[in-house]
């Protein structure tokens, strides 16, 4: 037993200066590289956060968040992240509620002023549902954007778009190798 243990003994003592001589120095200069990359975030957590967007005093819509984390990162741009979800609903000029977006995650990127909803995610409109996994809200092109999803017209109508875009207010609707189901009342004679 006891020449066991200073075997095992020996065997650490010499795998200790082979440990050693494996790191060179460029090791050592390619990992005092990486530690002098470190990006610190400051975070700041808000708890049931309503957001109103509004122009010259109306308001256009009113966003909800569980959570909203403030993310502050030492080098780049400081983002919004919604960890829990959001809900944003849009008025037109009289209050009237004309839409919802609805996802289990977002992050608004306030440089680029881009909103980015993931998960989940369902756009309910008077003249149409869209469902995908994915949309993006360019603030600056006043448009929304997805790579695919699910639209579902009120007469039943099912389409499945690619390269989705869509003005702010889904008034009309823009996509790639589109394939769906529609339906029709009556008949198809001539």
């Amino acid at each position: 037993m006891l020449t066991s243990r200073i075997i095992s003994a020996v065997v650490i003592l010499c795998l200790i200066p082979l440990l050693f001589s494996s790191c060179n120095e460029d090791d050592l200069k390619r990992a005092a590289t990486i530690s002098a990359k470190k990006v610190t975030l400051s975070k700041d957590r808000s708890l049931d956060v309503e957001i109103v967007f509004s122009d010259s005093a109306v308001v256009k819509a009113k966003g909800f968040a569980p959570v909203l984390d403030q993310v502050n990162p030492s080098v780049g741009s400081k983002y919004q992240e919604m960890p829990k979800g959001v809900k944003i609903t849009f008025f037109d000029p009289f209050q009237k509620v004309t839409g919802t977006i609805v996802s289990d995650y977002a992050i608004r990127k306030e440089t680029e002023q881009l909103t980015i909803f993931r998960k989940n995610v369902v756009v309910v409109r008077e003249e149409l549902t869209f469902n995908t996994e994915e949309l993006t809200w360019d603030q600056r092109k006043k448009m929304f954007f997805s790579p695919r999803g699910i639209v579902t017209k009120p007469d039943g109508t099912i389409l499945n778009a690619i390269n989705f875009r869509a003005p702010e207010d889904f008034s009309t609707l823009d996509f790639e190798q589109g394939s769906g189901e529609t339906y029709l009342n009556g008949g198809l004679t001539p």
